[in-house]
């Protein structure tokens, strides 16, 4: 395992799928955990215990699971321990899916078909401190923010400007929806890939936060 990545432990995975715990796990097998650092849980209720118990670092987790929505889990996660990560790994792909999970405080979103190379560089990407953007949630996180900033600007008073993202900010997500690569955006900004990564964490951040942070509690997106 390079150097560069420091595991975040204990790891749980939340997915009620036996072959997807296998998969989840084998890829964090390859990336150097054992077998004592992974907690699995199939369920929300199971997790929630595992949550209390051992107060994992980094999760996987999965949205359908039997006995409800895993996005729940999110702010029981945050809650629990602040900094931790939490890559959604899921086969549901609705635009309200994706972004109400990023606004909850997910840290990156992947879809299950998706193979094991591309789960692997999302939980790298991760642990070097950036999140795994792709150009579908990059389009969907712009419309949004349009959508948003539409409404806010009938009422100057719930302007937040701690939470409306910077004029590069918006030019990542605008480079990324159009197919860009990190290593790419990094050259045309002359910064590291490294920097990029962290700008679509803030990015992300400040989605949460917009959200938590919003005056209409009914306004779903």
């Amino acid at each position: 395992m390079p150097d560069e990545i420091t595991l975040a432990i204990p790891v749980l995975i939340v997915e009620d799928d036996p072959l997807i715990q296998i998969r989840l796990k084998g890829i964090l097998l390859s990336l150097g955990y054992s077998i004592n650092q992974i907690l699995i849980s199939a369920s929300i209720q199971d997790a929630k215990l595992r949550i209390a118990l051992n107060s994992p670092h980094f999760t996987l987790l999965d949205l359908g699971l039997p006995d409800g929505n895993g996005i729940e889990l999110i702010s029981l996660l945050k809650q629990n321990n602040p900094q931790t990560s939490i890559l959604i790994i899921s086969a549901w792909s609705t635009e309200d899916t994706v972004l109400n999970a990023l606004k909850m405080g997910a840290t990156g979103y992947v879809l299950k078909e998706r193979d094991d190379l591309e789960v692997t560089l999302a939980i790298r990407n991760i642990f070097r401190g950036g999140a795994p953007i792709s150009p579908f949630i990059a389009e969907k996180i712009l419309n949004f923010l349009d959508q948003s900033d539409s409404i806010n600007s009938q009422d100057s008073n719930q302007m937040n400007h701690q939470h409306t993202l910077s004029a590069h900010e918006i030019k990542i997500l605008t480079l990324v929806s159009q197919g860009f690569s990190n290593k790419e955006i990094s050259t045309q900004f002359s910064l590291s890939k490294h920097h990029i990564d962290g700008d679509i964490k803030h990015i992300y951040q400040k989605l949460a936060q917009k959200s938590a942070s919003s005056k209409s509690p009914h306004y779903h997106i």
